[in-house]
């Protein structure tokens, strides 16, 4: 299965902004990676280049390839509405973004790991598709032979009810993908309206 397994401080310092969550490295050297870092002076992007930095955020922010990026924004294209807020609806839908905003795992590679790995279920079943779409009113639980794992009971200790789209009960370990969140409920930094003028090009 395809995912990015390379230094996530870098890509996080090219983007300058820790898109990969809290990151004690990135805080020592909060600027461009290279010799040049510091001093550097960037010359200014065109619109094409920015436009593609912010799509690389979006991908890399939540774990993404370009194949399945893409298939994303097509479907998105073609529901109505603004696309730039279906895409991140569609995205933020994913089991494993799901898995990680219930606080089930600490981060989103924790979170797609625990979904390969047959950890956890979908109203009652077990799905091992990170990239599976969650529907309102769809029930995420961790499976009951899993629930003693440490890396899942130290994430749900420190979980915090933040996101108003979710639901959880702790006496079942489970929660409840109440609606699709409205955009400014999303907290990632992803102006997504660049991401759409891009595949519009």
């Amino acid at each position: 299965m395809a995912r990015y397994i390379g230094p996530k401080t870098k890509i996080a310092r090219r983007f300058r902004e820790p898109i990969y969550g809290e990151d004690k490295s990135y805080e020592k050297k909060n600027y461009p990676p290279g010799m040049h870092g510091p001093s550097k002076r960037r010359r200014k992007q065109s619109e094409y280049g920015v436009q593609l930095m912010e799509k690389m955020k979006a991908k890399y922010t939540y774990g993404i390839l370009e194949r399945q990026f893409k298939n994303v924004f097509e479907r998105a294209a073609r529901k109505s509405g603004v696309t730039g807020t279906i895409l991140l609806q569609l995205i933020e839908a994913r089991l494993d973004n799901v898995v990680y905003r219930f606080g089930i795992a600490p981060k989103r590679a924790a979170a797609r790991q625990l979904v390969s790995h047959r950890h956890i279920t979908v109203n009652g079943q077990v799905v091992n598709i990170p990239s599976y779409e969650v529907k309102a009113g769809d029930v995420i639980g961790v499976r009951e032979k899993s629930k003693s794992m440490e890396i899942i009971t130290e994430a749900v200790h420190r979980r915090s009810d933040k996101y108003p789209w979710l639901e959880w009960d702790q006496t079942t370990m489970s929660g409840t993908f109440v609606k699709y969140p409205e955009r400014d409920e999303i907290p990632e930094n992803i102006k997504e309206q660049l991401i759409v003028e891009l595949y519009s090009k």
